[in-house]
């Protein structure tokens, strides 16, 4: 029987038309995953992955759009590439991850002061500012209130507020710009 009229039966079914189909495309199946996935093992692995999804899928064939044999290779043929395809992308995730453990570690000693010596520089621009623009930035950017609440808190209008703020940050953008 040929593999058309093999695969028709399987796609029905029937077990022994898959054991007849499996040793006439086994070779040929294996030959063409071998010479893209080149290893040996991964080629039987993927060669088995591709009978096993033939006997899942030989519904699928038409036979009006091609032999099955051709039918069957162009199947292997994709998994092989997949393989391929899967095996690279985990390779290039292992030397990322090769590449990333040597790095080298995080110095936190060095951020600590560094942070450490960045709030010293704000402090020392806050220090600059008017009494009031400093009462309303700290209250602020530091307690974290809306210019509302600001104004609320310390019984001003919302605009009075504004103002000292716009005032203030556009100091502390200066002293901190410059020292940058």
């Amino acid at each position: 029987m040929e593999a058309d009229e093999l695969l028709v039966l399987v796609a029905g079914g029937d077990q022994k038309a898959f054991e007849d189909l499996y040793g006439l495309i086994s070779g040929p199946v294996f030959g063409l995953v071998r010479r893209v996935v080149r290893d040996p093992a991964q080629s039987e692995e993927v060669t088995q992955e591709v009978l096993l999804e033939l006997w899942r899928s030989a519904a699928r064939f038409d036979p009006r759009r091609g032999s099955a044999l051709a039918w069957i290779l162009t199947v292997a043929h994709r998994r092989a590439v997949d393989r391929v395809r899967s095996a690279r992308a985990a390779g290039e995730r292992e030397r990322r991850e090769a590449r990333r453990a040597r790095l080298p570690a995080f110095d936190q000693v060095s951020e600590e002061v560094e942070a450490g010596l960045e709030r010293e520089w704000v402090r020392r621009c806050l220090d600059r500012l008017t009494a009031l623009q400093r009462q309303s930035v700290t209250l602020a950017y530091y307690d974290g209130y809306t210019y509302r609440e600001v104004a609320e808190r310390l019984s001003l209008p919302l605009g009075t507020v504004k103002t000292r703020m716009r005032d203030g940050l556009g100091r502390l953008r200066e002293c901190l710009g410059g020292a940058a």
